[in-house]
């Protein structure tokens, strides 16, 4: 999954970025609502992190721009501001969530994962196909009731599939949700990780269908 921080003081940003790579985000962090707003016209995300107090303009700017566009990428807001009409006004003006400043990271992953299922219409953190079951909080797969080691990539892959399980996903989508700005990913290296990820999943009663053209889908087999 990947995520925009919008987030001006340096040091929390840090610890931010460094605490979400870790549980698996990919993430692009930048300091100002002008940068973030270019980047939003050019990159897809999954979730949005906004400060409100940025060096030239505020949050809440960004936010109206952004909703104003027809844009409904899940957006938490994450300030310092705690009063109530603050709250109502962000939550008014289109953002998902508000959490104040000082906050608990464990308490912040639940809600952007929450946010994230929601905007993609999954009620569970749980997903089941065949033998194979991802747990979403957990960040553990097991295959028939067994652990299965996967690296962080090939976990963000079968993430990705199997919530648009039965529908097709395109080599670039796969791409810009694994990577953050500056990387790239081709499709050659997307069909290194599908070719390698496919082969942890045999004898899981799930298969990953290549569609030439098109991308890749995930279904569950005869016999799951």
């Amino acid at each position: 999954m990947r995520l925009l921080l919008v987030e001006d003081d340096a040091l929390l940003a840090e610890g931010l970025v460094g605490a979400l790579r870790q549980s698996g985000f990919a993430l692009d962090w930048f300091t100002l609502g002008g940068q973030a707003q270019a980047a939003l016209l050019t990159q897809e995300y999954d979730a949005i992190i906004l400060d409100l107090n940025l060096p030239d303009m505020d949050g809440l700017a960004v936010l109206k721009r952004l909703r104003a566009r027809g844009v409904n990428i899940p957006v938490l807001i994450l300030s310092a501001r705690d009063g109530a009409g603050t709250r109502v006004t962000g939550l008014d003006m289109g953002a998902d969530d508000y959490l104040t400043k000082p906050f608990d990271l464990p308490e912040l992953e639940a809600r952007l994962r929450a946010l994230i299922r929601r905007s993609q219409g999954i009620a569970a953190a749980r997903l089941n196909l065949g033998a194979v079951s991802l747990d979403t909080v957990a960040r553990r797969v097991e295959s028939g009731g067994m652990p299965l080691e996967l690296t962080s990539r090939e976990y963000g892959l079968l993430e990705i599939l199997m919530q648009r399980a039965g529908h097709v996903v395109s080599k670039q989508h796969l791409s810009e949700r694994l990577c953050e700005w500056g990387e790239e990913m081709t499709g050659a290296a997307v069909e290194v990780h599908v070719h390698r990820l496919r082969r942890k999943l045999e004898g899981g009663g799930i298969a990953i269908r290549t569609l030439r053209g098109f991308g890749y889908l995930i279904e569950a087999v005869d016999g799951a």
